[in-house]
């Protein structure tokens, strides 16, 4: 057999997701050069790794098995890159982050340094909803998750990061009033919401309980972006977190809905668990934050914090 190390790569991610589009998407390869890769690994075996029954692909007990030896491969190979770069006094390891959908917008900008400082260090960074990061935490499959609310139920350290501010927001043929809008003037909408569990809709649901604003029709999406592109396209109007909107208000496309109370504010954390036990990698990033925060912030998010701009 003469397989590579980038194809038992390529095929472990494809049985993780199950999917060749997703394992492109995650190891940022193109659709066709991961079918080929996963060609030319399956020739080398007279067992079939994968079957696809209609448009799903499924992984067979063979290439389950197969598929466990690449994983114990790979984290061998990296364990000899890590033990290298040990010895010649590098950072090198893994560090695992989990966040919700609309940290995305801003983790990026708290890793870029770090990682380019540190190129022996590969990241994972799981991007999902709010019940599956505190998961995560709880299980120790991440060392550090990015949150807005902090989960009660867990013994955890944190350290605060930024302000996240949430508009009410319409799209742009919404009818607008030159003045504040009237809390009534919102009772006939199309609320959007996101799903259950998610930050950004328990600070939503609490405003309208409080504001006792009648809700007639709503919709309910599972991801900051499909809101975004539905309040865009005119279905209704949500509160959204204005990090992840800025240009869409810049170029028109939404319109923020001036009204009482607003904006919401919570703010962005990074937290982990009391009883962890970090390593070197995961401490070096925790003193980094530590250290950078307030220059990131005020670099990457200034314009985030002005409220009397929108």
């Amino acid at each position: 057999m003469n397989y590579t190390l980038h194809q038992l790569e390529i095929f472990k991610k494809i049985s993780e997701t199950e999917s060749v589009t997703k394992a492109s998407e995650q190891l940022f390869l193109t659709q066709p050069a991961v079918s080929i890769q996963l060609k030319k690994f399956q020739d080398q075996f007279k067992l079939p790794l994968f079957e696809v029954v209609g448009r799903k692909l499924y992984i067979t007990e063979f290439g389950k098995e197969i598929a466990d030896a690449a994983s114990k491969i790979l984290e061998e190979v990296d364990a000899i890159s890590y033990k290298s770069s040990l010895f010649e006094g590098q950072l090198a390891g893994k560090l695992k982050i989990a966040i919700v959908s609309t940290a995305k917008y801003a983790m990026p900008y708290f890793l870029s340094n770090f990682v380019k400082n540190n190129s022996k260090v590969n990241v994972t960074m799981d991007v999902t909803n709010k019940m599956s990061v505190i998961r995560a935490l709880e299980n120790n499959e991440c060392d550090f998750a990015m949150v807005s609310t902090i989960p009660k139920k867990l013994k955890i350290e944190r350290i605060e990061l930024m302000k996240n501010k949430m508009f009410f927001v319409a799209g742009r043929d919404y009818k607008l009033s030159d003045k504040k809008t009237s809390l009534k003037d919102l009772n006939e909408s199309l609320f959007i919401f996101r799903e259950q569990g998610s930050a950004t809709r328990l600070a939503m649901e609490r405003y309208l309980i409080k504001h006792k604003i009648e809700i007639v029709r709503k919709m309910v999406l599972t991801s900051n972006e499909a809101v975004k592109q539905a309040v865009i396209a005119g279905l209704g109007i949500s509160i959204m977190p204005i990090i992840g909107i800025n240009d869409a208000l810049k170029n028109g496309d939404l319109q923020i809905i001036k009204i009482n109370d607003l904006p919401l504010e919570t703010n962005w954390n990074l937290i982990w668990l009391k009883s962890k036990n970090l390593t070197s990698v995961a401490k070096a990033f925790k003193d980094y934050i530590v250290k950078n925060k307030e220059v990131i912030i005020e670099k990457q998010f200034k314009k985030y914090n002005n409220s009397s701009k929108y």
